[in-house]
């Protein structure tokens, strides 16, 4: 499902664009929904869906409510009067731990989220819990830590590094500015991730999991390793600006997967070096043909 567009933005699809079909619609409008729902009688539905750029939450907090909130919940509600059989899995965040009350973070660690992005995503939690457990429903939330890959938004810190290290080897770019050097994240490999939501959907009972790797690294440790992957220095060209600080910041988050491991024998295959390495290579290549 996407929402309706005057400008395609389907690049990062198009090798698989002929393998599946493309339905509009939207989670401000539960009608395209249901619509969507009777049409096609899905067995599972994956909701991916949301405003889902923290920084943008602070400027767009309302929108950010009414997509990444209650968009879920317009979701459940089309579910519920079409076909309450289907299995629904809803995208939860680690930034509901926010300033975390333990680390690391599991499924019953208390939530104290940071942003509006990290609220929205709350709620939309608890209203999964709520519809499972009020309404017989097989909906399941996925609490996935940073996933990460070459089709990762440019917008994002791991993706702006690689790309700008990319550029920066390229000669395109000289500097890369960039926020908090501190901040750590738990970044896995987003193939691994989705093997995992897709898990969830196939067990006996519906159940919500934390998914990570259980590893930090911060966003220095980033730069450093993106840059020596081609054989460079972070501290020659990484430069800091105060304008990419969070108004509250989310020091650390730190998955602990210990239960999809148990219970869905889920384990990621893709380390943070790998994650990186990958993501560099993407990157050099795609700028490569743009200004060779």
């Amino acid at each position: 499902m996407v929402r309706r567009s005057s400008t395609v933005t389907f690049d990062r699809i198009e090798h698989i664009q002929d393998d599946i079909t493309l339905e509009q619609g939207d989670l401000h409008d539960q009608g395209s929904l249901v619509n969507l729902i009777e049409k096609h009688q899905p067995d599972e539905i994956y909701n991916l869906a949301a405003q889902s750029f923290v920084p943008t939450s602070w400027n767009q907090p309302v929108l950010t409510g009414e997509v990444t909130a209650l968009g879920v919940t317009r979701f459940l509600e089309a579910m519920r009067h079409v076909n309450p059989k289907i299995r629904f899995y809803q995208a939860s965040s680690s930034e509901m731990f926010g300033r975390v009350r333990e680390t690391p973070q599991s499924e019953t660690t208390p939530f104290y989220p940071r942003s509006p992005y990290g609220v929205a995503k709350v709620y939309a939690h608890w209203v999964t819990v709520n519809y499972r457990e009020s309404h017989d429903l097989f909906a399941v939330s996925g609490i996935l830590f940073n996933h990460e890959s070459p089709r990762r938004g440019l917008e994002f810190v791991t993706r702006k590094v690689t790309s700008y290290v990319a550029g920066i080897k390229l000669g395109i770019y000289d500097k890369l500015p960039l926020g908090n050097l501190e901040s750590q994240r738990d970044w896995g490999f987003a193939g691994d991730y989705v093997e995992a939501m897709w898990l969830m959907l196939q067990q006996d009972e519906p159940d919500d999991f934390v998914i990570g790797t259980g590893k930090a690294h911060s966003v220095r440790q980033l730069c450093e390793k993106a840059f020596s992957v081609l054989d460079m220095n972070y501290e020659d060209h990484v430069v800091l600006d105060e304008s990419f600080y969070r108004p509250a910041e989310v020091d650390l988050l730190i998955a602990d997967p210990s239960k999809a491991a148990a219970k869905l024998k889920w384990e990621p295959t893709v380390d943070f070096d790998k994650l990186v390495e990958m993501m560099v290579h993407s990157d050099l290549e795609r700028l490569s043909k743009v200004h060779g």
